[in-house]
């Protein structure tokens, strides 16, 4: 889904992520229409992709991978404010958005990951990889596999292990019971079948600050959207089997957890996470920006789990600005962990 939040926001307080100016981004609509999509088959997996094309000569390619539930169109506005330097290429993971399963149904991480990379692989230049919730482990994943291929790594509220009680989190006592991985699979169909609006409208409370500053506009071409996709047969299939393979990586062994592939990502990395997400405690985000060697941290208040859809201007300046630190040499300069974090205060 597509969501603006209107004009305004917190503004920057002393924070250590660089921030490109607002002029510097490309146009963001209310709503920013939909990119058009194309298939592509890579490492024989069938992909459904969003390209956003650079508003002038492009600099180079952003990939986007989305969350759990979610679908390239998640990442429209974002795209659009990052295409005044770069073309963007949205991915719909395997059984969600208009991507089709995979022949063989692995809905885990690593095989999210390995048509992620494979993609990424397949374009023949290296890429700035942005992931949210499911899509951030995903991109932490291919970073720390492929980092000749990887530029740059943003991971708005990466999907990191978070053991609290479903709701404790959740709040919804429907998604909560939906979250339990064997107990909940009769509610994750019942959810799925929902009528896409009140399944939107549901969501959109958990992923969201503050979903009444969502547009009339924009809500209805989100809606619209969804109902598309509902017609497709593998919807609570791929949902609930990649919730349960990813909450099998939370209880991996150290050596094959998510925390030991953070320590293994090379690449600069932005963290961006809000103060009022439901889904991924923001308690886990200094260990994540403290367990990735080259990593500073963006924390916004009155921002839930999709900081990318809430704050797009915000977030596309922060990728824009720990782009241009690297390359004036200056994003490795913080000297400790703790030092690397940083609120955007309103």
């Amino acid at each position: 889904m597509t969501v603006t939040v209107p004009a305004g926001g917190p503004q920057v307080n002393g924070s250590s992520v660089p921030l490109a100016p607002t002029s510097s981004l490309g146009p963001i609509g209310d709503p920013t229409p939909h990119w058009p999509g194309r298939r592509v088959t890579v490492a024989g997996v069938e992909l459904h992709v969003r390209e956003t094309p650079a508003v002038g000569e492009p600099e180079g390619t952003v990939v986007y991978v989305h969350g759990l539930g979610g679908s390239a169109t998640n990442w429209t506005d974002l795209a659009a404010g990052l295409s005044s330097r770069w073309r963007g290429l949205a991915v719909d993971l395997p059984g969600f958005g208009h991507s089709v399963p995979r022949e063989d149904r692995d809905y885990s991480l690593r095989a999210h990951a390995a048509a992620v990379g494979a993609f990424v692989e397949s374009l023949g230049e290296p890429v700035h990889l942005v992931g949210n919730s499911l899509g951030g482990a995903v991109a932490m994943t291919v970073a720390a596999a492929v980092p000749h291929h990887v530029l740059s790594t943003t991971l708005v509220s990466p999907a990191m292990p978070d053991l609290r009680p479903a709701p404790t989190r959740l709040g919804d006592g429907k998604m909560a019971l939906a979250a339990i991985p064997v107990v909940g699979a009769r509610t994750r169909r019942e959810l799925a079948a929902e009528d896409p609006g009140t399944r939107l409208r549901r969501t959109m409370r958990l992923c969201y600050a503050d979903p009444d500053a969502v547009s009339p506009a924009a809500f209805a071409q989100a809606a619209s959207e969804a109902a598309e996709r509902a017609a497709y047969p593998w919807l609570a299939e791929a949902l609930q089997r990649s919730f349960g393979g990813l909450v099998s990586t939370w209880f991996a062994p150290r050596s094959r957890s998510l925390w030991s592939t953070a320590a293994r990502v090379a690449t600069p990395t932005l963290v961006v996470w809000g103060e009022v997400d439901r889904l991924i405690s923001v308690r886990k985000a200094r260990r994540t920006v403290a367990t990735i060697p080259r990593a500073r941290l963006l924390r916004l208040p009155e921002t839930g789990h999709v900081a990318q859809m809430e704050r797009p201007a915000l977030v596309a300046r922060a990728i824009l600005g720990m782009v241009d630190a690297v390359a004036d040499g200056t994003w490795d300069s913080v000297p400790t962990r703790p030092e690397a974090c940083g609120t955007v205060l309103g």
